[in-house]
């Protein structure tokens, strides 16, 4: 079993954890609360607590926000602990058969897209598009999936079906590859199109990775580690094959970007023989978020500054992957605007209670519990569209607005960036 103890002998109980905890702030109980967890854990790790179903049930219960980590005077790493623990629930309780089909098709590129492309075709025998929300609303009730729960829509072609491999600039000052992730490839292609947009206005060599496949975020939240070890393993085998050609590996995605930098390297030092860690390390030290790179490694901020200020008003969500992990907010305020009125939420910070494939199905209560209470504080603010850098919180901010009755429209910051550098 996973040592455990080893964190939780570090915890001194200080409770700066507790007040940001996003299971706890709906489940106001010491058992759900990070240090909480930490105890426990070292009793399941000792033998004097059974990981029982009541066990399990606690340990699933967290968002795995990361709001415990950033704030804790020790820098535990509670997330890493409970990514653990649920290796060892799936160990001895199995894998649900619909997560199982659904890691298998993360791994295998080829069924995926039959998946979607079955997907799009039939999708309106079940659902209701509603194109402005970009999203399609169940028709039925069936197993954890309620009449009238929004989902993303499918999207008659994915991503990376729809570019070519190599996009040349006239004048390349740069080039970067696009690890676009699964949500944005197959649900909100937007994503990729503005961005691909607006590389090609700065003038950047596009490269598409054709081969690539999902981080492994999905499995890896839930306790799959073969799945997981699989995928670390085959992407940077993958991004060897070019990282020496590209000056950036660049993600639209929070998630996808904290688990190629963050969790492949936490996994790796934890479970994989050195040298991956090594291999790893080269690979990491080019992977960005596309906020944070065209930041950084442009000029489009400045480019912006001549472009036509936009009549919508944006408030913007700090996504926890990129504001708590890697403390991306300021990035893409500074180029949103330049083009844009924010007006800030009071808690940008709050988790909007997306939490992962658990969470979202057989756990869904926790969602929505965790998810109203974001809702409310988006609600609150006089602006048009909410935005953030991750289709996970996309998705459960589209549906927890919708539950709210509010009317505001989720965008991507980079369709927002994209629609003001093509508008005349």
């Amino acid at each position: 079993m996973f040592k455990f103890s080893d964190t939780s002998d570090m915890c001194i109980k200080c409770g700066k954890c507790i007040p940001g905890c996003t299971i706890h702030r709906i489940n106001p109980d010491e058992t759900t609360s990070p240090r909480g967890f930490l105890d426990l854990l070292k009793g399941v790790e000792e033998g004097e607590i059974e990981l029982d179903k009541n066990a399990k049930d606690i340990f699933e219960s967290c968002f795995l926000c990361n709001q415990c980590v950033e704030v804790c005077p020790n820098s535990l790493p509670t997330d890493f602990m409970i990514e653990n623990v649920r290796k060892e629930i799936a160990d001895k309780y199995g894998i649900a058969f619909f997560k199982r089909v659904f890691f298998f098709l993360l791994k295998n590129r080829w069924a995926y897209d039959i998946v979607s492309k079955l997907g799009y075709m039939f999708q309106t025998c079940g659902f209701k598009i509603e194109a402005d929300k970009n999203a399609m609303r169940s028709r039925f009730n069936i197993p954890m999936l309620k009449k009238g729960r929004l989902l993303p829509s499918m999207k008659q072609k994915s991503f990376l079906k729809k570019y070519p491999e190599k996009i040349p600039a006239q004048n390349p000052k740069k080039r970067v590859a696009i690890f676009i992730g699964c949500m944005a490839n197959y649900n909100y292609t937007e994503v990729g199109d503005a961005l691909v947009s607006i590389l090609k206005f700065l003038d950047i060599d596009i490269f598409i990775p054709k081969k690539q496949l999902c981080c492994g975020a999905p499995a890896y939240f839930t306790g799959d580690f073969k799945t997981t070890e699989e995928l670390i393993r085959y992407n940077i085998e993958y991004f060897e094959s070019f990282i020496d050609q590209v000056d950036a590996i660049i993600v639209p995605e929070a998630t996808c970007t904290a688990m190629l930098k963050k969790d492949y390297e936490e996994y790796i030092h934890a479970h994989m023989d050195k040298n991956w860690a090594e291999r790893h390390r080269k690979i990491k030290s080019k992977i960005f978020g596309t906020t944070e790179w065209l930041y950084k490694h442009t000029d489009l901020k400045a480019k912006l500054e001549n472009k036509k200020r936009q009549p919508e008003v944006i408030t913007y969500h700090n996504s926890c992957h990129f504001g708590r992990v890697f403390n991306i907010k300021k990035e893409p305020r500074s180029l949103l605007t330049q083009v844009y009125q924010i007006n800030e939420m009071s808690d940008p910070d709050m988790c909007c209670g997306f939490g992962g494939i658990t969470i979202q199905t057989e756990k869904f209560d926790l969602a929505v519990k965790a998810g109203q209470k974001k809702a409310e504080i988006i609600k609150a603010v006089d602006a048009d569209i909410v935005s953030a850098e991750c289709s996970a919180c996309r998705m459960q901010i589209t549906e927890q607005l919708d539950k709210a009755g509010d009317n505001k429209i989720f965008k991507h910051p980079l369709e927002l960036i994209a629609k003001a550098i093509n508008e005349e």
